[in-house]
């Protein structure tokens, strides 16, 4: 294949890409689920089970949440509900910002939390409260929202939170340990908004952002019933070996495990009585839009799966065999084909460098794909725009990026040792650059051949 031809593949995997962001843009994906008819509020979408509320019996209607897309979704929220809406507070990424009229908004730090996050929590927690059965309560929470809403339990400082937090990001803990802990280490996490608000009205919109679309994982479930205890949140440490967790972080632990400290309310506990969870958006619904933008370049296609977990150079590799098959059988498709698949992959960090799960899930590919005919194109991005601590959402790969690389006097294999697959890339021109997409349904990855 000619270098154009390729270069056309690497402008088709980006159309595809975005246009799997747009499908999940927070704004829409709200009005897609609620909507007001004549002064009630309706949940669901059209054809579907719907649940009605009369906005008259209540005295005020307030706005919480947290995450990085809560800006697009209040937004969406104060064009439907307008001068009805008494008060609003969230807590979002620094930058995930929109125009608001009546939203209080505060920019905290994500993945690890700041004392910004804390203090807007303990101020949406102080809110909670004081609701009564006349508050009509709606809940914004998206992905980020776990480390955005970040107020920590008595007897715990942030610092020693953030500590434990970047202990787990960095052993390859998945999302499910990792809020499993911040849960039991949260003023606010698992279920213990909902605790804080009863016997309040609430309504908990949710953009999911964890494999499976688990309730009580997105953002750490805060009006959800928690299924995870302290004992579940203490085996997490011992599982990985944690070093250094500081000694009040482990006393209330153990002390939780020993019940002597109030476990996250349960399912069947009274504070949920008057709770709706509800999920407007999640990565299969990125995914079905990638595969009909795919579909309209002419590609074969076939979505994989939305549940995908575990090591990233693992998934990377088995993606890289179905390339491989395509070329050597033409299974499980014929060319042209694409590939789509979602869900969220950790990396275990060996190295110093700088990267996400998105490019070096990239990187492995560029190798692997170094010696396969020059037809293909791989792409992993995060659709929130930013993966890991970079401001890359992921990169895009060919089978001449490892030689690239080379020209310039990289080595591929030596940079995904050190975890520093941002840097190759900056030099190799592979990155995918969105900017903050305010959305976020974890990963999609693409690999096209033709």
């Amino acid at each position: 294949m000619d270098e154009y031809h390729l270069k056309q593949m690497r402008t088709e995997a980006k159309a595809i890409f975005r246009e799997s962001l747009r499908s999940v843009n927070p704004y829409g994906a709200v009005k897609n689920f609620v909507r007001v008819k004549n002064g009630r509020l309706i949940l669901g979408k059209e054809g579907q089970e719907q649940k009605e509320f009369d906005l008259k019996q209540f005295d005020r209607i307030s706005l919480v949440g947290g995450g990085k897309a809560t800006a697009p979704m209040a937004k969406a929220m104060e064009a439907l509900l307008g001068d009805r809406i008494h008060t609003g507070m969230i807590n979002v990424k620094y930058g995930f910002t929109d125009e608001l009229n009546v939203t209080q908004t505060v920019e905290a730090s994500h993945p690890l939390p700041d004392e910004n996050g804390a203090k807007g929590t303990e101020t949406i927690m102080n809110f909670l409260a004081k609701a009564t059965d006349k508050d009509l309560i709606i809940s914004l929470i998206s992905g980020g929202g776990s480390a955005l809403l970040c107020q920590p339990a008595q007897g715990i400082s942030l610092a020693e939170k953030q500590a434990v937090t970047g202990m787990l990001l960095d052993c390859g803990a998945s999302i499910d340990e990792i809020n499993t802990v911040r849960k039991h280490l949260s003023a606010a996490k698992g279920g213990q908004m909902a605790r804080a608000a009863f016997p309040a009205t609430v309504i908990n919109l949710m953009l999911s952002d964890v494999v499976g679309d688990k309730m009580d994982v997105i953002a750490s479930g805060p009006f959800v019933p928690d299924p995870s205890t302290f004992k579940d949140a203490f085996g997490v440490l011992r599982k990985y070996d944690l070093k250094d967790v500081p000694e009040s972080i482990v006393r209330r632990l153990e002390d939780g495990s020993q019940g002597l400290i109030s476990d996250t309310p349960k399912a069947g506990d009274p504070v949920f009585l008057y709770v709706s969870n509800i999920i407007v958006g999640s990565n299969m619904l990125a995914l079905e839009a990638a595969q009909k933008k795919a579909r309209e370049f002419g590609y074969n296609t076939l979505i994989l799966s939305s549940l995908i977990e575990g090591e990233t150079r693992d998934v990377a590799r088995v993606h890289c065999a179905i390339l491989r098959e395509i070329c050597r059988t033409g299974r499980p498709m014929a060319e042209p084909a694409c590939i789509i698949s979602g869900g969220e992959t950790t990396v275990t960090i060996r190295g110093k460098g700088l990267g996400g799960r998105n490019q070096e899930f990239c990187l492995v590919s560029a190798i692997e794909i170094a010696e396969l005919p020059d037809k293909m194109v791989v792409l992993s991005g995060g659709t929130d725009g930013n993966d890991g601590p970079t401001d890359a959402a992921g990169a895009v790969v060919d089978p001449h990026t490892v030689e690239r690389g080379r020209s310039a006097g990289l080595w591929a294999i030596d940079y995904l040792n050190n975890n520093d697959a941002y840097h190759f890339f900056e030099k190799t021109e592979d990155l995918l650059m969105t900017g903050p997409t305010n959305t976020n349904v974890m990963d999609v990855r693409l690999l096209l051949i033709r």
